[in-house]
């Protein structure tokens, strides 16, 4: 279809610019995996882990320029649902590739997972990034 071949263009020209948002590159290296652009994905991939966060056993993405998370006890800090989003647009991206995933993907793949699941509220929900226009009740 010439309307994907023309989106999987303009995304490839957006890819090879200098300056893209975290965000973006998830975005883009989940799209190129759908499109089985195996090569684009792995470039985008491979320049998210040099901004990835490893903490605690975990990795995950946060914007930049962000305040870092308070670290006080008996509190337990979850990131703004742009990072979760954007975080499992990674997890996604390595997760989703033909031939399936090597190991060394699963075993990356594991420690955003585990970041992911740690974000959790105590209903098993996320925060959301969807403004609701009605107002609750």
């Amino acid at each position: 279809h010439s309307v994907v071949r023309n989106a999987l263009f303009c995304l490839e020209t957006a890819a090879n610019e200098k300056e893209n948002h975290v965000y973006t590159k998830a975005l883009m290296a989940y799209a190129f995996a759908l499109a089985g652009k195996e090569e684009k994905r792995k470039a985008l991939l491979d320049s998210l882990e040099k901004e990835a966060v490893k903490k605690d056993g975990s990795v995950h993405w946060q914007r930049p320029g962000r305040e870092p998370e308070a670290d006080l006890p008996y509190y337990r800090y979850r990131a703004p649902s742009a990072e979760v989003e954007m975080t499992a647009y990674v997890l996604l991206a390595h997760l989703t590739t033909q031939p399936a995933p090597s190991q060394q993907e699963l075993s990356f793949a594991s420690l955003i997972a585990k970041w992911i699941s740690g974000q959790q509220n105590p209903n098993g929900g996320f925060s959301s990034t969807q403004v609701s226009c009605f107002p609750p009740g």
